[in-house]
């Protein structure tokens, strides 16, 4: 690897062990073995740095998330039972990959502070909004106003099961209590629509 890549590599280590606003361009150094130069030669910035790995991860991640989801064939007819067999499947993957978002959730706490950074997420949450929609709806052919509304809808049920199995795995959502708050949810708004009340 040239220094570019090893610089990449040590401030993947770094966010993983250190966080985003902890780690500082030495400790890229240190674990790299690259040298404090190359950082501004090659990347500009510690934070560009730090949001290229960032990107990387993030990527690795979703690539992963679509093997997961591709094999369509195994999952139920059934919407909901769909729903919370995809929603299993990605919990497990949050359990593989939680340094990536214990590194995100950290970046995110210096939005204010680093532009680059705003930026960097800005756009990040909308390709995420638009993957998630083509991942866990597949073919199906919504207007761009609502596929927007169920993208923004997903990506909010992501972040908050990100967030809850970060703080407490053990009572975080599983994909068959997702399912059921879904049905449930469902249920009560087709009554309500209907005026049959609760």
């Amino acid at each position: 690897m040239g220094h570019r890549e090893d610089l990449l590599a040590g401030a993947r280590r770094c966010l993983y062990e250190k966080g985003y606003a902890r780690t500082t361009a030495r400790d890229i150094v240190e674990a790299s073995g690259a040298n404090l130069a190359s950082i501004g030669y090659h990347y500009g910035t510690k934070e560009a740095l730090l949001n290229a790995a960032i990107m990387e991860a993030a990527e690795e991640w979703a690539q992963e998330l679509k093997r997961a989801l591709a094999d369509v064939g195994d999952l139920p007819a059934d919407p909901i039972a769909r729903f919370e067999r995809t929603w299993t499947r990605v919990i497990e993957l949050f359990e593989r990959h939680r340094p990536v978002w214990a590194a995100q959730f950290d970046a995110i706490t210096q939005l204010d502070h680093v532009p680059e950074v705003r930026k960097f997420f800005s756009e990040a949450q909308q390709a995420a909004q638009e993957n998630l929609v083509a991942l866990l709806l597949g073919d199906a052919r919504l207007p761009e106003q609502t596929e927007t509304a169920v993208g923004q809808f997903y990506h909010a049920l992501l972040s908050g099961v990100m967030m809850q199995w970060m703080v407490d795995p053990e009572h975080a959502p599983t994909g068959e209590s997702l399912a059921e708050a879904l049905r449930t949810v469902g249920e009560y708004v087709g009554r309500a629509g209907s005026g049959q009340g609760v």
